[in-house]
């Protein structure tokens, strides 16, 4: 049980290595282009992949001392904190961005980067879910599961950014990328506070 335990742990370390890299990369390409294109959708998406990039983090660190039974749900809980802290913050960040363009009636640009990241994210998320869900099955990992959840979350971010590109692109509807924005608002602001809670269920 203890081999078969590790084993997991070092798969759920490089679930959280792939996610630290890619949603570097993620959080680079999307608040470049969101400033670039004048999006505060675009941008809280870029600012959501480096706080994805802070839960990896402490996903690695948390599969890094699985072996520790007796703080085991110490750092479970700790970790979720900590997402949830990270989830809070880029609500009210989104919020208030997204307000604030939509009284003084900011239009962005149109992103095509912006499009191509959110199609690629939209491919690339549910599978990675999927395999953190598995190891934070078999691990009985809340603070997994809760990362599993983060990434649920950036497919969802990737859908809305999407609609709200396209819609600014194709139609010049200057108000659906804050209105996108806005839609993120209530989503973040769950998870973030279900998590500081721990009350993320396996």
């Amino acid at each position: 049980m203890a081999i078969a335990r590790q084993t997991l742990a070092l798969r759920g370390k490089r679930l959280e290595y792939f996610t630290i890299g890619w949603n570097s990369l993620e959080g680079l390409i999307g608040i470049t282009a969101g400033v670039l294109a004048g999006s505060i959708s675009l941008v809280g998406f870029g600012i959501d992949s480096l706080i994805e990039v802070t839960s990896g983090a402490t996903l690695l660190w948390r599969m890094s001392v699985d072996a520790d039974v007796e703080r085991r749900e110490r750092n479970e809980i700790l970790s979720l904190r900590i997402v949830g802290a990270c989830f809070l913050v880029l609500a009210f960040y989104v919020a208030y961005e997204a307000v604030s363009d939509l009284a003084k009636k900011a239009a962005p640009g149109h992103s095509i980067p912006g499009i191509v990241l959110a199609c690629v994210s939209l491919i690339v998320m549910p599978i990675l879910s999927r395999a953190k869900k598995s190891v934070g099955k078999a691990l009985g990992s809340l603070a997994m599961h809760a990362d599993a959840r983060q990434t649920d979350f950036c497919v969802y971010l990737s859908a809305i950014l999407l609609i709200g590109l396209i819609l600014n692109a194709a139609f010049g509807w200057w108000w659906a990328d804050p209105v996108a924005a806005l839609v993120m608002f209530p989503i973040i602001a769950k998870e973030g506070l279900d998590a500081v809670r721990a009350r993320t269920c396996c």
